[in-house]
């Protein structure tokens, strides 16, 4: 077979959006998320997942290099992120990204890309992390501030245990609006979430146990349906917690001296720390 036929019926097959035909233009293919080379029906999956994240495929072709027996096809691609990819939930917007694909006359395809130029066209920065080892497991964070200094009076904890990462950025839509309706709330001081495994943990400040009622708004209402009606995540723990004690202390960034915040106090130059925000 003619590798430069084959490049061209199998690029021509992603621009359809047509996952059974960009599997029949190949023998085998492989790309940075396929996990190895795929064929037959195992391809054609792992085509259509990424065409339900990726919408409106639009291949630019920029240089072909090689001959019948094989090619290097150097292209840029832009395409409509519309559901999660590598667990980033859908933006809405465009995505555009280069990459290369080589092709043989036997009909083998790699693809060639980068993931984190794709995910900073998403709008992500990458963040890395170790491997779990025997004693810790490690993620990453995120964190709202209300403004408010107040001193918590009480504690919300939540944690829920995901199956996988399309699932995962399914819950982070659903906290984006759970936090939205907490920042209206008088009450509310602030919300740290911690993804570690396969849990998703949020933790909330709140000025007294009574404004905790401010998480049962409707977008939370609506989280809880989906666990309880709809199938997601497969362990939910909530919980209320009143602090017995509060301490803060700040370094003088002059005279390096620790300093209790809250109370007045000095240093010996006269600094006194501003109140900040818990979470």
């Amino acid at each position: 077979m003619d590798a430069r036929k084959i490049a061209e019926e199998h690029l021509d097959a992603w621009r359809r959006e047509d996952a059974a035909m960009v599997a029949g233009s190949v023998t085998h293919y492989e790309d940075p998320d396929s996990g190895g080379p795929l064929s037959g029906d195992e391809l054609a999956a792992h085509v259509a997942g990424l065409m339900e994240s990726f919408k409106g495929l639009r291949f630019e072709v920029e240089t072909v290099t090689g001959d019948e027996d094989g090619v290097t096809v150097s292209w840029t691609l832009t395409a409509d992120h519309r559901a999660a990819y590598l667990g980033m939930p859908a933006t809405g917007g465009a995505a555009r990204v280069s990459g290369t694909d080589l092709v043989t006359a036997d009909g083998r395809v790699r693809r060639v890309f980068d993931r984190l130029a794709l995910a900073e066209a998403l709008g992500y920065s990458a963040r890395f992390v170790p491997e779990a080892d025997d004693v810790r497991e490690f993620g990453v964070s995120a964190r709202a501030a209300s403004g408010r200094t107040d001193r918590p009076g009480a504690f919300s904890l939540t944690w829920l245990e995901i199956r996988d990462a399309a699932e995962a950025a399914d819950v982070d839509l659903l906290s984006v609006e759970i936090v939205k309706s907490l920042r209206a709330s008088r009450g509310f001081l602030g919300v740290t979430t911690v993804d570690v495994g396969n849990r998703k943990y949020t933790l909330s400040a709140f000025d007294r146990p009574e404004s905790v009622r401010a998480v049962h708004a409707r977008p939370h209402q609506r989280a809880m349906r989906r666990f309880f009606k709809s199938g997601l995540c497969t362990r939910v723990h909530t919980s209320i917690w009143v602090p017995a004690k509060s301490r803060e202390y700040a370094r003088c960034p002059s005279c390096e001296s620790v300093v209790p915040v809250g109370t007045g106090t000095a240093c010996g130059c006269g600094w006194i720390p501003d109140d900040a925000s818990l979470l």
